[in-house]
């Protein structure tokens, strides 16, 4: 073989393995538990919009919510991490992105409770919902509000 021949294969082999790992969205990392069917819906909405998703099934949340700085009142059936940020309950890709961008100095963004409509949650009418950032204090404002209908 000649050298630029190996040169050309070992390339073609480095755009292999790089390409992938240069194309893949922000990793999540999504803790929730074994029986959440809405759960699943929304992380499939998240690989939907760029997101690199890892699942850990959990027996329980709570765990994640406290290691992660949660506000009990804000809190949902799963959590997950980004990039250091806090994701609770059915936020939208798109605040998550958002949120990567801006990099706000907080420590998350919730969607509390399980409203219909939201991402995971969809039906055929949806509910008002807010998507709340949270502070290290447990402060929480609305970051965007979505319209039920």
């Amino acid at each position: 073989m000649s050298h630029q021949k190996f040169l050309r294969l070992l390339f073609a082999a480095w755009l292999m393995i790089a390409m992938p790992l240069m194309a893949a969205g922000p990793q999540v990392s999504v803790f929730k538990t074994r029986t959440c069917s809405c759960c699943a819906k929304w992380i499939e909405h998240l690989r939907a919009n760029g997101f690199d998703v890892k699942v850990q099934e959990v027996d329980s949340t709570i765990e994640y919510q406290a290691k992660y700085g949660v506000p009990e009142k804000l809190r949902s059936c799963h959590t997950a991490v980004v990039e250091g940020y806090a994701i609770e309950g059915h936020v939208p890709a798109q605040e998550i992105q958002r949120l990567l961008k801006e990099r706000p100095n907080a420590k998350g963004l919730a969607v509390p409770g399980m409203p219909v409509g939201s991402p995971g949650m969809e039906g055929s009418r949806s509910q008002p919902y807010s998507v709340m950032i949270f502070d290290a204090e447990g402060r929480a404002f609305e970051y965007q509000k979505y319209p039920g209908n």
